[in-house]
């Protein structure tokens, strides 16, 4: 942590002293507004695009293993997994139906199964248990 802000401390204040000379230099009418204007840009440019870069470069996560075991000890079939995987994408029971070549009062008797296999009371809480147990990605 304490490297982390060394570096940082040291690249702000590179950053303030190469303003300050830019600056300098502009008043002293060694570089004209427009070459001025255009380096400090530039600078702020590649700044902003660098700490993007960084802020969204994130590390890829491994991929999912289902937990198999809970899927045999709450006894979920494997018709209740996919309405659940479809549960987590935000679909409405219709879309779901849609998807899956099912009736809405099927995918709706599967979301009741599903509601009493992981014990809980809304979507919400069955995706968030699902994801705690590794049912779905």
């Amino acid at each position: 942590m304490t490297r982390t802000i060394l570096i940082w401390a040291l690249v702000l204040a590179f950053g303030a002293f190469a303003l300050q000379w830019l600056e300098q230099q502009f008043l002293l009418r060694v570089l004209s507004w427009k070459i001025y204007a255009g380096l400090i840009g530039t600078a702020f440019a590649a700044a902003g695009v660098w700490i993007g870069w960084k802020l969204a470069a994130r590390a890829r996560p491994e991929t999912f293993r289902r937990n198999d075991a809970a899927l045999s000890y709450l006894g979920l079939t494997g018709q209740e997994v996919r309405v659940l995987e479809r549960l987590a994408a935000g679909r409405s029971n219709k879309e779901i139906a849609r998807d899956l070549g099912l009736s809405p009062n099927t995918v709706k008797t599967h979301v009741t199964n599903l509601y009493g296999k992981l014990d809980v009371s809304r979507r919400t809480q069955a995706v968030g248990k699902a994801r705690e147990l590794a049912l779905i990605p």
